[in-house]
């Protein structure tokens, strides 16, 4: 079998490649249409950030098997085309971690003693000792945006600078956060209090821009910014003014909104008080090693023995098992989606119930997709079929599974208790026909809803009209409305109505329903993507 690296990957990873006995072509930057008349001819594909494995790609890759990412995010590659071909996208989520970390400590030091600033002005032949009077980092505070794995290592390496770290979380246990040793604050208290704040939280739809105006302005007029995670999380334009004005003291960006970036699509590299790197986050010998051998190695054992590891789009079971529960595996990861995104507080328990015939099968895999889909929306691309339980474990959420042969409604039933620490949620599904996946219990209300795609989720009186209001509401915005779904509560005279729309609800068309009369709370959601 053959694999190509089509881009720069450490040459351990083609040494374990070829100790396998596969055969190994190495062809870096090509351009999409080389890319595309080759792809054909390869049972896996080795990639980094550069090649960009869209849909014409997948569809050309006619002996494609697998697609490795040497690293964590999967931005470049169309997962979704990916599953509908059969071929299983592997990432290397945590041989990084360290790197991320430890460059964001670097961005922070260099800012407090304006290394780079410093030495641009000797470069240029100046002494100006003066002009660069910086600032210790020892008994400050530090602000931490995101206190996953990389914000841990974070927090550890201010810890032994001697600073205070404070931090924002709302997914965290409590238990898990005194652990690690910071306080945590609610976001606006946190740019009030720091000195320092660096930022470690993958992008998301709900997050974009979450730290702007606002945000900024609350910031302390002497403190600073790092963000070495994902361009978008900060608002570069807010940013720029709040530097340009002198509301901050500084800040230093090791991603951006739009990558390549240059002085023409950033105006924050013309000012003095703004440092930045060309997203090199991950890019230490250590690291690349790192990802090359995991990545090598998962394809090697895909390849040769069959065996998945640190797969996003398909779990690690048999075709044998997976062909009995592959269609739950689907419901369990929309319902963990589902669930994420409706729910408020830290996850602390979830309880699985299995009746009727799915009882009688092995379902560990369907846990897991739940999982996987739960600490999707706000992990993004760190979490996949392998480390979901991992990481539900690290976070200190107890995972409970029940079985029952008897099923009152359904053939079988999946039913997902999730308590958090501000309530709790109760999700039910099941599988139509052989394959149909459907949520019919949202808390009280009971329906038949395909949890899937954009949809827009809405809790509104039952009254004459709200239903045509929200559609003529919708459509005038140009999007199109795939499938509507109603429960109904008699005690409450409430209904929820569940839409899947052909593209996202955008926040603009979000604020017009909220505003539609009866309404009573809505919110736009991204689930899995499913074709049947």
């Amino acid at each position: 079998m053959k694999v190509l690296i089509s881009d720069n990957l450490s040459p351990v990873g083609e040494k374990i490649l070829r100790d396998a006995g596969l055969e190994v072509d190495v062809k870096t930057g090509l351009p999409p249409e080389e890319l595309k008349a080759i792809i054909g001819e390869y049972d896996g594909l080795v990639i980094r950030s550069a090649t960009k494995v869209k849909a014409d790609i997948i569809e050309a890759g006619t002996k494609l098997k697998v697609v490795g990412r040497a690293g964590i995010g999967l931005d470049n590659v169309d997962v979704p085309a990916a599953s509908e071909k059969g071929i299983v996208v592997m990432n290397a989520p945590d041989g990084n971690a360290v790197t991320a970390a430890e460059h964001a400590i670097s961005m922070m030091m260099s800012l407090a003693r304006n290394i780079p600033q410093a030495t641009a002005s000797m470069k240029a032949g100046k002494w100006e000792k003066k002009s660069f009077m910086g600032r210790e980092v020892t008994g400050k505070t530090l602000g931490i945006v995101g206190i996953g794995r990389i914000g841990s290592i974070v927090a550890n390496r201010a810890q032994g600078l001697k600073m205070k770290v404070i931090a924002f979380d709302p997914f965290m246990p409590q238990e898990l956060v005194e652990k690690i040793g910071v306080e945590r604050v609610d976001l606006l208290e946190l740019a009030r209090r720091a000195d320092f704040i660096s930022v470690h939280t993958p992008l998301t739809k709900d997050n974009r821009h979450m730290l702007s105006t606002e945000f900024f302005n609350a910031m302390k007029k002497d403190a600073m910014f790092i963000d070495c995670a994902r361009g978008g999380v900060a608002d570069e334009e807010a940013l720029y003014t709040a530097l340009k004005e002198g509301r901050i003291a500084g800040a230093a960006l090791d991603v951006f909104e739009k990558e390549p970036t240059t002085i023409e699509t950033t105006p924050l590299l013309s000012l003095n008080n703004f440092i930045c790197t060309p997203h090199l986050g991950a890019s230490t010998s250590e690291a690349q090693e790192n990802v090359a051998v995991a990545i090598a190695e998962q394809i090697a054992d895909y390849l040769t023995k069959g065996a998945v590891r640190n797969a996003v789009n398909v779990p690690s079971v048999s075709d044998e098992v997976l062909a009995k529960i592959g269609p739950y595996i689907t419901l369990g990861e929309m319902l963990g989606s589902l669930h994420m995104q409706i729910a408020k507080g830290g996850v602390q328990e979830v309880q699985l119930e299995y009746s009727g015939d799915v009882a009688e099968q092995h379902v560990g895999p369907i846990t897991v997709a739940f999982l996987k889909g739960l600490f999707t929306p706000i992990l993004q691309d760190a979490v996949n079929f392998v480390n979901a339980p991992l990481i539900a474990k690290e976070r200190g959420i107890r995972v409970i599974e029940s079985k029952t042969t008897c099923s009152a409604d359904f053939t079988s039933l999946v039913k997902i208790t999730v308590k958090s620490t501000e309530g709790e949620n109760v999700l039910a599904g099941t599988v139509f026909g052989t394959k149909k996946p459907r949520l019919v219990r949202l808390n009280s209300f009971w329906l038949e809803a395909l949890p899937a795609g954009p949809m827009l989720l809405a809790y509104n009186k039952d009254i004459p009209g709200v239903i045509g209001a929200l559609g003529t509401t919708i459509g005038a915005a140009g999007v199109n409305i795939a499938r509507m779904t109603v429960g109904r509560e008699e005690t409450s005279q409430q209904n929820v109505i569940l839409l899947n729309t052909d593209q996202p609800v955008s926040k603009e068309l979000l604020a017009k329903v909220l505003e539609l009369k009866h309404v009573d709370h809505a919110m736009s959601l991204m689930l899995p993507a499913y074709k049947s």
